[in-house]
C-alpha cells in the first residue's frame, strides 16, 4: 500500500505570494488538498518575475500547479468579507504577507479562531514576532546573508548566495511539515492552532554546524568554493581535456578501496600523511596533486566508471542543460495558457487528483465567489 489522497478531505486558502506559501501550497495540493490561492487584483508579483514559460515566470509555473486562483482587492469590503468566508469553512489557512498586514484587515489569529475553532493558521514571516522583528522586511538573499549562509558559501575571496531560493524552499518546506504535524494534533484535540514560521529561524536551524563549529571548534567554516572543511578528499578534479570530476571519500575503507584500485598506489592509505581523515585533510594539498596526476590521464566518463565500478562517490559538475537531458531525471507535464510544458516530477505526489494546471489569474473567481457567498 501507498500514500494516496491523504489529504483529500482538506481545504486549504492560501493568501500567498513569491515562494515561500506557494511551495507549501504546491506540497499540500500534491497531497490531496484543495488549495485555493488568493492573489491581488493584479495577479501575484511572482506571475511576473519573467514571461519566459508560457507568459509567465518560471517560478510561478513551478510552484503553482494544482491550485485555484480567485484575485480579491481587500481594500474592498464585499471581498475582504468573502475572504473571511472562505476561511470560516478552511481546514488551514496560510500566509506569507508582509508583517502586520493581517492585523490591519482583522485577519490575525485571535479574529478568525472565534469563528473556525479548527482552523490551523501558519503565518510565515522574516525574522519573527517581535516588534523589532516585525518590522523588518525579509526576502530569500537577505536571509541568506543576514543568517551567515553567505559567509560560508563561495570561494575563498567571494562570499555568494546559493544559487536557487534555498530560504524560500526551506521556509515552505518547514511550514508543510508543521501544518502535516498540526492536523495529527487537531485529530487529538479536535481544535486548531496558530503556527508561525520565521525564514531567519529556519535558516539558523540549517546553520547550525557551522554555528556550533564557531562556538566550540575554535571557529567556522571558511569560505572553499568546492571543497570540504573537514572531509579530505572532497571537491572537483580535472580530468583529461579540462573537465572535471567530484569525488568525495568518507572513510578508511573507501579511501583504502580507491588508493588499490584507481590510483594504483598499493600502500598509500599506509602512509602516516594519510592514514585517517584528519591526516588526510592536513595534507590535502599532496594529496589533491597525486589525485589529480592520476584523474588528468582519462576522460571525465573514463573516470567515472572506474569510480563507479569500485562503488566510489562521484559526480560530473553539469550544467542545466546537462540536468535537462540526466537519465535519473523524471519529468511530467504541467499545463499553462492552454499549452503543455515539460517540468521536473515532484519527488513524492500522491493525489490521484492532482491537477497538472497553473491557474491563470482570476481564473476559478466567478465559481469561487459563488460557492462561498
Amino acid at each position: 500500500m501507498s500514500l494516496n489522497d491523504e489529504l483529500s478531505d482538506l481545504l486549504v486558502i492560501s493568501l500567498e505570494q513569491a515562494v515561500a506559501a506557494p511551495y507549501c501550497g504546491l506540497l499540500l495540493a500534491s497531497a490531496g488538498a484543495r488549495v485555493i490561492k488568493i492573489e491581488r487584483p493584479e495577479g501575484d508579483f511572482a506571475r511576473f518575475y519573467d514571461s519566459g514559460v508560457n507568459g509567465n515566470s518560471a517560478i510561478f509555473a513551478w510552484l503553482n500547479r494544482g491550485k485555484e486562483s480567485i484575485s480579491l482587492n481587500l481594500k474592498n469590503n464585499d471581498d475582504k468579507n468573502l475572504l473571511k468566508k472562505m476561511i470560516n469553512k478552511a481546514d488551514v489557512f496560510i500566509s506569507n504577507l508582509t508583517p502586520g498586514s493581517l492585523e490591519k484587515l482583522d485577519l490575525d489569529y485571535a479574529k478568525v479562531n472565534t469563528t473556525n475553532e479548527r482552523l490551523i493558521f501558519c503565518e510565515i514571516n522574516g525574522y519573527g514576532n517581535s516588534e523589532n522583528a516585525k518590522s523588518k522586511k525579509a526576502y530569500d538573499f537577505l536571509i541568506q546573508a543576514e543568517s551567515g549562509l553567505c559567509s560560508v558559501t563561495g570561494t575563498e575571496s567571494n562570499p555568494s548566495k546559493v544559487g536557487i531560493s534555498i530560504t524560500d524552499l526551506s521556509t515552505g518546506l518547514t511550514a508543510y511539515s508543521a501544518i502535516l504535524r498540526g492536523i495529527i494534533q487537531r485529530h487529538k484535540t479536535k481544535r486548531g492552532m496558530s503556527i508561525s514560521i520565521s525564514m531567519f529561524d529556519v535558516m539558523a536551524d540549517w546553520m547550525n554546524m557551522p554555528l556550533l563549529a564557531h562556538r566550540y571548534m575554535g571557529g567556522a567554516p571558511k569560505r572553499n568554493g568546492m571543497k570540504h572543511t573537514f572531509i579530505a578528499p572532497y571537491g572537483t578534479f580535472k580530468c583529461k581535456n579540462n573537465d572535471e570530476i567530484l569525488i568525495s571519500i568518507q572513510n578508511n575503507r573507501e579511501f583504502e578501496k580507491f588508493c588499490k584500485n584507481i590510483l594504483k598506489k598499493e600502500s598509500l592509505h599506509k602512509n602516516l600523511k594519510f592514514k585517517n581523515n584528519p591526516e588526510r585533510y592536513k595534507n590535502r594539498v599532496e594529496l589533491d596533486e597525486i589525485i589529480t596526476k592520476c584523474f588528468s590521464k582519462y576522460s571525465k566518463d573514463e573516470i567515472q566508471k572506474k569510480l563507479d565500478r569500485e562503488g566510489i562517490a562521484n559526480a560530473l559538475l553539469n550544467d542545466i542543460a546537462d540536468l535537462s537531458n540526466h537519465q535519473f531525471l523524471k519529468n511530467e507535464n504541467a499545463i499553462i495558457n492552454n499549452e503543455r510544458i515539460s517540468i521536473a516530477a515532484l519527488p513524492i505526489k500522491t493525489s490521484n487528483k492532482f491537477q497538472i494546471k497553473v491557474p491563470s489569474i482570476n481564473e476559478n473567481g466567478k465559481k469561487l465567489r459563488s460557492e462561498f457567498n
